[in-house]
């Protein structure tokens, strides 16, 4: 990968600041934990977002499906 396209991916992605408790961090360290490999607290925090995401287009999908079986 060169640098200019390493910083293209960069400028892809924003930061953000995420506060959370000292439990969910433990929490999410003890998830960390079981995993074989070694996955940092950023990447776990992010495929958990994605699974939320996907798991939210999926309840929509099947809700308009019921609206037009319904409709």
């Amino acid at each position: 990968m060169t640098i200019s396209s390493r910083a293209a991916m960069v400028r892809d992605l924003d930061r953000i600041n995420l506060r959370l408790s000292a439990e969910t961090f433990a929490q999410i360290d003890a998830a960390r934990a079981d995993r074989l490999g070694k996955v940092s607290r950023n990447s776990w925090i992010t495929e958990a977002i994605a699974e939320k995401l996907e798991r939210e287009v999926l309840a929509n999908d099947r809700q308009d499906e019921g609206q037009v079986a319904n409709g």
